[in-house]
């Protein structure tokens, strides 16, 4: 492997060393501090059931889904977090992401886990995580819609391109403003 050669250029951005000085991901940026924490304890929850989740991913529609996760054939999941009551309550635009994933989960701090219960937020269909900046528990199962397979396709390259695109960011930084 040579110096020039792309398997070492390769070899030096993923080695461990790298990939410490690079620049975080900006997600929840703009949100309050326990959002960023409920992200994080969602986060390795879902990696513990082997999905992997890319923050703040931006649908067709002009949502955002604050978490959209992947499994190994295909399925998405995405994660609606709320961290306060008034938001919570105030939240319409959630229904707008369920034709983007095959299973759709609220994630909250405990102290609004019970709101959720509420027929408004269709406790049939939608599932709840209790979480905290250390971990997360599934306390209701999302039912599983799956999604038709053009949507799907479409979906999983949409995926793929955007969390290339925020690897790309993090080997050259200018190239964040494209993301």
């Amino acid at each position: 492997m040579g110096l020039g050669s792309p398997a070492f250029f390769l070899a030096t951005i993923c080695s461990s060393e790298s990939m410490a000085t690079l620049p975080e991901p900006s997600c929840f940026t703009e949100a309050p501090p326990i959002a960023a924490e409920v992200a994080r304890g969602v986060t390795r929850l879902l990696c513990r059931q082997d999905l992997f989740a890319v923050c703040e991913m931006p649908l067709p529609n002009g949502r955002r889904a604050d978490l959209m996760a992947i499994d190994g054939k295909g399925s998405f999941t995405i994660v609606e977090i709320k961290v306060a009551k008034a938001d919570l309550l105030g939240d319409g635009k959630w229904r707008d992401y369920l034709e983007y994933c095959d299973r759709f989960f609220w994630a909250v701090p405990p102290h609004l886990a019970r709101i959720l219960e509420e027929e408004r937020y269709l406790p049939g269909e939608a599932g709840l995580i209790v979480a905290d900046r250390y971990d997360a528990a599934v306390i209701r199962d999302a039912a599983h819609r799956p999604l038709a397979p053009a949507r799907r396709k479409a979906e999983l390259l949409r995926f793929a391109r955007r969390s290339a695109r925020r690897l790309a960011a993090q080997v050259d930084p200018s190239l964040g403003d494209l993301i």
